[in-house]
């Protein structure tokens, strides 16, 4: 699908030229054989606070119709679409440390798949299944889906940390194909937790999920979810955006958006769904 690399730049090559990047051979081994890194203290406190305040003022306005472009669920608000409300998220998705990460993991030709938010209620015994994103299983190319999780709070044991199984994003096999039920602790498990303004990009095919926010403070993070660029959008940038939001983007932004690639447009006529309501 598409054309040749000088019809499509790559990711990589945007950001590359943005700043200086590397993902260290520590990170690369994490990525390799975890599925997952953590990268403390990469959202600057101003820039975390900015982030938050935006996210409340959203699930303000929107009220009952918050994340209703994606999904809703039960023991967590939700927010979709950011790309459309405001310049501080079209800045995370071009992020390039972030982008140098998912790049090591999809290659370095992917597009934002969708940029949404999640604050866990608290006082909630509601968790997720495990499951990975979009469904997605590798394929003869690889691994084809990477998520980035904003930590806008502090992700502790009791407030609803991600849980994910470490390796299994080798293991091409789904959770809800694999267990009798997704929904119990799996006995290999970990917490993934930190401070708020921490980072962790995940390859998302391993299996994970949010646990139950037992605090008495909500937990909010921001994902930024990218997929290779032969693989339909989770959310169909190009049908979301308003006209005056697209004309306002930058080139680099346009692209990571797959807003000019008329491939993207022929495979994303429907819209996706989370990978673990499949």
């Amino acid at each position: 699908m598409g054309g040749p690399a000088t019809a499509f730049p790559s990711i990589i090559f945007y950001a590359a030229n943005r700043e200086e990047m590397t993902v260290t051979a520590d990170h690369r081994r994490l990525l390799d054989e975890q599925g997952y890194v953590r990268l403390e203290g990469f959202i600057a406190p101003a820039r975390r606070q900015r982030l938050a305040d935006r996210i409340e003022s959203l699930f303000a306005s929107e009220g009952e119709k918050a994340g209703a472009e994606f999904r809703q669920e039960t023991g967590a608000r939700r927010l979709a679409n950011l790309v459309d409300k405001g310049e501080v998220f079209v800045e995370c998705i071009l992020e390039p440390g972030v982008l140098a990460h998912v790049g090591y993991v999809l290659g370095p030709r992917f597009k934002l798949s969708s940029l949404n938010a999640r604050s866990a209620n608290p006082r909630s015994e509601e968790a997720q299944p495990l499951h990975v994103d979009a469904g997605a299983v590798a394929d003869e190319r690889g691994y084809w889906v990477c998520n980035s999780v904003w930590m806008l709070d502090d992700f502790t044991p009791d407030n609803g940390a991600l849980r994910v199984v470490p390796g299994s994003h080798r293991w091409r096999r789904r959770p809800q194909d694999a267990l009798e039920d997704p929904q119990r602790p799996h006995p290999d498990e970990v917490l993934v937790t930190g401070r708020a303004g921490d980072l962790v990009v995940m390859n998302s095919h391993l299996w994970h999920g949010g646990t139950a926010n037992r605090t008495d403070r909500p937990r909010l993070a921001l994902h930024a979810f990218y997929c290779r660029w032969d693989k339909p959008q989770q959310q169909y940038q190009k049908a979301l955006l308003r006209a005056e939001t697209q004309v306002a983007l930058s080139p680099a932004a346009r692209l990571i958006l797959a807003l000019d690639d008329p491939a993207n447009d022929a495979m994303s006529t429907e819209s996706g769904r989370s990978g673990f309501m499949r």
